[in-house]
């Protein structure tokens, strides 16, 4: 890396309930290069991120979580890939603290192939947020309207030179996460769903092939009817698993319909992505 770069930290409070922004005052009182916003409730995790960004006002922008399970010893190697010429760098993590558990690391796993499989954009594996972005891609976020943001899945579709890192991730330092299991799984559902269709086309298949399957069965009874001059079975069971199945079926794909046309009715409304309730060193 050559030479040294001015810089800032801009730290986003996501409303916090303990003594976290009372320590960032103290610290922001003596360095006018810590900024920091205070949100006015907890509006998420990628909400956060999205706000730091367009807060920052350097050449490239960094994003490190507070816990630092996200090593900060890599931002020089980040900055080196920079003035390579990439515009992103990301990291990679190839292994996790065994703070995690097994089953929730292969749950992961198994989202970023699958999120992968269904986007028709080539989204990066077992990268999380923890990544440098040039400020052209600050400028284009910022043109960006998005109610329920997936900010990874968003860089990673935008294009430019891009390049990953791989790095083992660390144990939290202090304290635990308040990111829950469902958490994961709304962010798992905003990066789908954000970033493919595939869900909506499912349903349009499957309600073809049940249909197929359905005129198959009703010409068999037809024909056993009229060539065999057999009676009609009294059918109950496969009528009640037909009824069961179709009601299922409606059911699922109802509600995968109503996810996207809720997301649609957000962003019609475009309230803001989060609210400020208060600054420190921000002009």
């Amino acid at each position: 890396m050559d030479g040294v770069y001015a810089h800032e930290i801009v730290f986003t409070d996501n409303h916090s309930e303990d003594n976290s922004f009372a320590l960032l005052e103290a610290i922001a009182a003596n360095d006018s290069q810590v900024k920091v916003a205070r949100f006015s409730r907890n509006f998420g995790y990628q909400k956060s991120i999205y706000t730091g960004y367009s807060l920052c006002t350097g050449d490239a922008v960094i994003q490190l979580d507070c816990d630092l399970q996200d090593p900060p010893s890599l931002i020089p190697e980040f900055l080196r890939k920079w003035e390579e010429g990439y515009a992103v760098v990301y990291g990679i993590r190839r292994t996790r603290s065994n703070s995690e558990g097994m089953l929730l690391t292969t749950i992961r796993r198994l989202f970023y192939h699958l999120i992968d499989f269904l986007s028709e954009d080539s989204l990066p594996h077992d990268a999380g947020d923890f990544r440098l972005v040039d400020r052209r891609v600050v400028e284009e976020l910022k043109h960006l309207y998005d109610c329920n943001p997936y900010l990874r899945g968003t860089i990673a579709s935008m294009g430019f030179n891009q390049v990953g890192i791989p790095y083992d991730r660390l144990k939290r330092a202090q304290g635990e996460s308040k990111f829950s299991l469902s958490d994961l799984f709304k962010l798992a559902a905003d990066g789908i769903l954000n970033h493919s269709i595939v869900p909506l086309r499912l349903a349009s298949y499957t309600g073809f092939f049940t249909f197929a399957a359905a005129l198959i069965l009703m010409l068999g009874y037809v024909a056993c009817k009229i060539l065999l001059n057999k009676p009609w079975p009294a059918g109950f069971t496969t009528t009640t698993t037909l009824i069961l199945l179709s009601l299922s079926l409606n059911a699922l794909f109802l509600g995968i319909i109503g996810e996207y046309l809720g997301r649609i009715y957000q962003q019609i409304k475009r309230r803001p992505i989060t609210i400020i309730e208060k600054t420190l060193n921000i002009q």
